[in-house]
């Protein structure tokens, strides 16, 4: 088994059930704008167990979104300021590039599929 810089394993099948993508400071912008369907996006950084457990769980959990979008928040602080993280995990709705907002729940299907569904009755802004 072979694992890249943060220790995770790149040479085994992923047990996700939906896409990943890991998005910068360079490229958030436009990938979550060309993205269709709902995004869930997370801000995790490697020194936090929590986001560890988030990073290990989330994909292997029967969620409600079409990807889940991670960004590490030690290497992207212009994505940290815009969108007010100020503690991780921290976790985002967007659907078909609009933004739906923060979404707190604990790390489970029920509750954050039922968290992602409020979110997304909000009324939608642009982007941060």
């Amino acid at each position: 088994m072979n694992t890249d810089s943060l220790c995770r394993p790149f040479d085994i099948v992923s047990p996700s059930i939906v896409v990943e993508s890991e998005l910068t400071d360079f490229d958030a912008d436009q990938r979550l704008l060309a993205m269709s369907g709902t995004s869930l996006v997370i801000f995790t950084s490697v020194g936090c167990a929590s986001c560890r457990f988030a990073r290990e769980q989330l994909p292997r959990l029967d969620l409600r979104v079409d990807q889940l979008c991670w960004i590490d928040a030690g290497d992207n602080g212009g994505l940290v300021a815009r969108y007010e993280v100020f503690h991780l995990p921290a976790l985002f709705v967007v659907r078909d590039g609009e933004f739906f907002g923060a979404v707190q729940s604990r790390l489970t299907s029920t509750e954050l599929n039922a968290a992602v569904g409020q979110a997304l009755n909000r009324i939608a802004e642009e982007l941060p």
